[in-house]
């Protein structure tokens, strides 16, 4: 099992001068500190990679025993770009890849971990406008996902799994996104040629993508409850 934790953006919504994933949170951990610390638990260090970009060295400096991967075109591509960048570098191993940005209970690596399929964590919860949304196949495989899916069921929070036998479609179809495409789009195109993703539930548990200000204040509320 390989991960690669996607961390090359601005995040300019947030307004943060430093990369969102040096995020501080209400408990006193920066976002991508709680994901390796978690991911570590099921993962060896040396098999976490980081794409990087913006203030790279930040990041870095913070973080120096992982694996980096660079997108030097970081501020003129999207989230297809770097995760491919990333997965070239993955051998012939299952990958769990997630957003820089998630602050996420464990519980949601376990159930990654146990499923069997490529697979994406989804919370049913909630079907914000401006969030990555899905609609299924009557298998239960993802059928859609993307910000403007009607009739969605839920949202994609940012943590997925690929097993390796999908991975070299799942390239190839990450290789024809455009460079402002988010890793969805791949994952649309890999559909299309009858890749089965299936939705992981994780509405139950914390699992919130700060991409505003409320946002993070969402999450250092769930923080402060536990």
């Amino acid at each position: 099992m390989r991960a690669i934790i996607l961390a090359a953006g601005i995040g300019s919504r947030l307004g943060n001068p430093r990369p969102k994933p040096l995020t501080l949170l209400s408990n006193g951990e920066m976002i991508m500190e709680r994901q390796v610390k978690y991911l570590s638990q099921y993962i060896s260090v040396d098999d976490i990679l980081v794409v990087i970009g913006f203030k790279k060295d930040l990041i870095m400096e913070e973080f120096a025993d992982l694996t980096y991967v660079f997108n030097n075109v970081y501020d003129q591509t999207n989230t297809s770009i770097s995760l491919l960048k990333a997965l070239k570098k993955v051998g012939n191993d299952d990958v769990i890849w997630l957003n820089g940005d998630v602050v996420f209970d464990p519980q949601v690596l376990v159930r990654l971990i146990d499923a069997d399929t490529s697979c994406m964590a989804v919370n049913r919860a909630s079907v914000g406008e401006e969030e990555v949304k899905y609609t299924i196949n009557a298998d239960g495989s993802i059928k859609e996902v993307s910000k403007t899916v009607l009739n969605a069921l839920g949202e994609s929070v940012g943590v997925n799994k690929v097993i390796a036998k999908d991975i070299p479609l799942f390239i190839e179809m990450l290789e024809r996104c455009e460079n402002d495409d988010y890793f969805e789009r791949g994952i649309e195109l890999a559909i299309e040629r009858k890749l089965k993703i299936f939705p992981i539930d994780v509405s139950d548990v914390l699992c919130i993508e700060v991409d505003f200000t409320e946002d993070l204040e969402k999450a250092n509320k769930e923080l402060d409850k536990a």
